[in-house]
């Protein structure tokens, strides 16, 4: 099982990432993406973590990142962390024997716990709930989403469904790749008992900026792959709150300017995916 770690500007975090998955994780190999820092980030992997391979980009990919460390990871499962979350000893073994189990489960969505106090993450019980308990031949709830941070994904399902997409940067990622996956024939599924340990970064982005993103990539994920009266709907909810949020109308205007390469990525889901994400609107 290998690691994969997409990471910008958060050197100091990084180092205790790495510390702790050194621990708890002995042996697994590493593969960290530095989306072009400024801070130093790459020069300390190379320098204090020289057992780590090291991937450096001349420019911010954002989620894509993810892509180049897979593809330097020849291991048959990859498990994802931030430069701000980590995987307890057992939590791998655990996914690799699910994975081992059942050849359709495409990804594991593990369950995660939030700082030093291990709080459970809020969206366990989303993921809990998913489609509906687990079905026959599958290790858990069918989800259609996930966080990046604590996912473990099968590397051959993992480069088919294309993995994160380049054109939402940052958000929504998963929810694409997820919809992806299932259009494919591969299962993703919650597993409980594999856990994913998470310390948020006090390095983030302005909210603002990372709302606008939000709001211009739920609209984009809708025209990439749901019918056009959902798309259409959902741009006219965005424009709707771009009367009185600034966030919406800059959004509204990204959406604006990136439509047509958006339109030229459309593919419709199948209907059975088109369905499973209508049960989880309602």
């Amino acid at each position: 099982m290998g690691i994969v770690i997409a990471t910008r500007d958060r050197r100091a975090e990084l180092a205790t990432t790495l510390r702790r998955l050194a621990a708890a994780q002995p042996g697994a190999p590493v593969t960290v993406v530095d989306n072009a820092s400024t801070d130093g980030t790459p020069d300390l992997v190379a320098e204090e973590f020289p057992r780590v391979r090291l991937v450096r980009l001349p420019e911010n990919l954002g989620c894509a990142a993810r892509n180049v460390g897979v593809r330097h990871t020849p291991t048959d499962y990859v498990a994802f962390c931030d430069d701000d979350s980590w995987w307890p000893a057992d939590a791998l073994a655990r996914a690799a024997a699910a994975f081992d189990a059942h050849p359709r489960l495409g990804l594991v969505a593990a369950a995660t716990f939030v700082g030093e106090e291990e709080r459970p993450d809020p969206i366990n019980d989303l993921l809990a709930r998913g489609l509906g308990p687990a079905p026959p031949g599958l290790p858990g709830p069918r989800v259609l989403g996930f966080l990046a941070c604590a996912a473990i994904v099968r590397r051959e399902a993992f480069l088919a469904a294309g993995g994160f997409s380049e054109l939402l940067f940052f958000t929504h990622e998963e929810a694409l790749l997820a919809q992806d996956l299932a259009a494919l024939g591969w299962e993703a599924c919650y597993l409980p008992e594999v856990r994913a340990h998470h310390h948020p970064s006090r390095s983030r982005p302005p909210g603002a900026w990372r709302r606008r993103l939000e709001l211009r990539n739920r609209v984009l994920v809708h025209w990439l792959r749901r019918p056009a009266g959902r798309a259409l709907g959902a741009t006219a909810q965005l424009a709707a709150a771009a009367a009185s949020a600034p966030e919406a109308r800059g959004a509204l205007a990204d959406v604006a300017r990136d439509l047509p390469r958006t339109l030229r990525a459309r593919r419709r889901l199948p209907a059975r995916v088109e369905r499973d994400l209508r049960v989880l609107e309602r």
